[in-house]
């Protein structure tokens, strides 16, 4: 037997194996997504946070510590991530575009499984609402019913937060009660009532579903119930270990945060353009409310999941949880995301899959009773299984797929603009029953962020597509962070190797927070004749990993460090 064949018989003992355990042909899937949430999580080993509903699905999950978005900005990694596509395919890298008219009729995730018979349903925020996914969160093609947005979100931009004037303001700091916003309610109070009540016309049908759940937090501004800020006292709060912009960081690199800017109260600061700083005892509260979003979105989830349990359906039901990237507090000078950053693109991916990542439940016992965090804030959970090797969420696609048996995208052709389905992912299946050998170098995440101009203007963050002039295309192996600033035709969609507007290259053993860019002190000269000799269809991905594995090799004969 070639090893081909072993693994395809592997995947297929292991899906045998999986739809055992979980004691049904077809599992239900409750895809649950939060908006601009990094790995500030117990399960990922922030020691401050309070997150034990979300920690206590990763006890009974697997979890992958280096899941890595393919943009840090919401419409193009979420679109990215639903259609199994990067960036560069579904050509999405603003708001203004809807992929299936401007690149390519791709299948959704959730389409896949409506196409095999599964009853899928959208709540809160799961697509990117508006022309990116053609004002309908693509309904009816990834829908079975028109997707669910909660009512108050209407009021989240306008004038909600009261400040020391007693007057409402629009600002980034909104912690409020509840009881006065309008209907009484909050964004994602809603979108958990409405999941809720979803399951509960789902339990009496025999059709398989899919739910996905979009909550709106930590998303700014920080519009959040003002009791979750009593978790966190400003003297437990701290600074961001790294607050200083490097000074080897290319001017076309940065991020200067122009939608914080925006808010109110920070303008009251004055803060210089572009790199600030924003003062400490801001930054502090920034920090303070940040966690507290994140503790009030894990209630939601908590609530999700017990109801779950009440339903009788956890132990037919895969549940996935992520973010569609993460966000800056601090870090590098930098808030909010729009960057290539660890803290930008790392996010959370846990998956829960019955019978497999955890044994079935006795009778009458919860798999998730519900935490109340403002009660019992200490809770301590390990996880069920950790994944430490680079993943991307351009995978879940095919995993999920695979994991609840229905049919998975093939991976795709070097040319798929006219292929309707198929994975520039992995399919992850493996990592469930097989254990890990430690560290792969070959595993790589791809990410990156457009840029209008080489230095930080208004338009750096969001730039509309007609306005990017450079691409920041960055690799993320476990040893590195390797970006390249290159040169981008938005008309052609075409990238040019030769103009480099930028590197930027860390050491992670010895540099974990990204902070001491090594790229100028890099031999340039013998990586421009190397790649020369290079045939010119070689794919921009590929060219980047030789200079990577280039680079690093000389580093290590130089150093001998690994």
């Amino acid at each position: 037997m070639n090893p081909g064949d072993f693994t395809k018989l592997f995947l297929l003992l292991l899906r045998l194996r999986t739809l055992a355990a979980a004691g049904t042909e077809r599992m239900n899937v409750l895809f649950i997504m939060a908006d601009d949430l990094r790995t500030s999580l117990g399960c990922y080993g922030d020691t401050l946070v309070k997150s034990p509903n979300i920690d206590q699905l990763a006890s009974r999950s697997q979890v992958f510590l280096n899941a890595y978005a393919q943009q840090a900005v919401c419409a193009p990694s979420r679109t990215s991530m639903l259609t199994s596509r990067r960036p560069d395919t579904t050509r999405l890298y603003d708001f203004n575009s809807y992929w299936r008219v401007h690149s390519g009729n791709y299948t959704t995730l959730p389409q896949h499984f409506k196409s095999k018979g599964y009853y899928t349903m959208s709540v809160g925020k799961v697509f990117h609402p508006g022309i990116a996914s053609n004002h309908t969160d693509d309904y009816p093609y990834s829908w079975s019913i028109p997707a669910y947005h909660p009512f108050s979100f209407r009021f989240e931009k306008q004038k909600m937060c009261k400040g020391e004037d007693g007057k409402l303001h629009a600002n980034l700091l909104c912690a409020v009660n509840v009881t006065e916003q309008p209907g009484g309610t909050l964004p994602d109070l809603e979108s958990t009532e409405e999941a809720v009540r979803l399951l509960k016309s789902r339990d009496s049908d025999g059709a398989p579903f899919f739910l996905a759940v979009g909550f709106h937090k930590p998303h700014i501004p920080f519009r959040i119930p003002q009791e979750y800020l009593s978790l966190y006292p400003l003297d437990k709060v701290t600074l961001a270990p790294d607050p200083d912009v490097p000074k080897l960081l290319p001017p076309v690199a940065y991020n200067p945060w122009t939608d914080v800017r925006k808010r109110e109260d920070v303008q009251k600061l004055n803060v210089s353009f572009p790199y600030g700083p924003i003062p400490k005892d801001f930054q502090l509260r920034i920090r303070q409310h940040y966690y507290a979003a994140v503790s009030y979105m894990d209630t939601q989830v908590g609530r999700l999941l017990s109801a779950l349990d009440a339903l009788g359906l956890t132990d037919s039901t895969m549940v996935v949880f992520t973010s569609d990237h993460g966000w800056s507090l601090g870090e590098h000078g930098e808030w909010a995301k729009y960057s290539n950053f660890d803290v930008a693109t790392r996010v959370p991916l846990i998956m829960f899959v019955p019978g497999v990542t955890a044994a079935s439940s006795w009778p009458g016992e919860p798999t998730f009773p519900f935490i109340d965090v403002l009660s019992k804030p200490e809770h301590i959970f390990t996880n069920a299984k950790v994944i430490r090797n680079v993943v991307e969420l351009v995978d879940v696609f095919p995993t999920v797929s695979y994991m609840t048996g229905i049919p998975t995208p093939q991976y795709c052709p070097d040319v798929s603009l006219q292929v309707e389905l198929c994975t520039e992912g992995r399919n992850l299946a493996h990592t469930f029953h097989h254990k890990e050998r430690g560290k792969n170098a070959e595993l790589i995440a791809f990410s990156q962020y457009p840029r209008p101009a080489d230095a930080p203007q208004n338009n750096s963050d969001l730039p509309d597509l007609q306005d990017i002039k450079v691409m920041g295309y960055s690799l993320r192996d476990w040893d590195y962070r390797y970006t390249l600033w290159l040169g981008f035709n938005p008309s052609s969609f075409q990238v040019n190797v030769s103009d480099v507007h930028g590197g930027e290259l860390y050491m992670l053993a010895d540099d974990p927070g990204q902070d001491k860019n090594i790229y100028s002190g890099l031999d340039h000269s013998m990586m421009i004749k190397k790649m020369a000799s290079l045939p010119h269809d070689v794919s921009l991905w590929t060219r980047m990993r030789l200079q990577l594995y280039y680079h690093t090799a000389g580093l290590k004969t130089n150093t001998g460090k690994v």
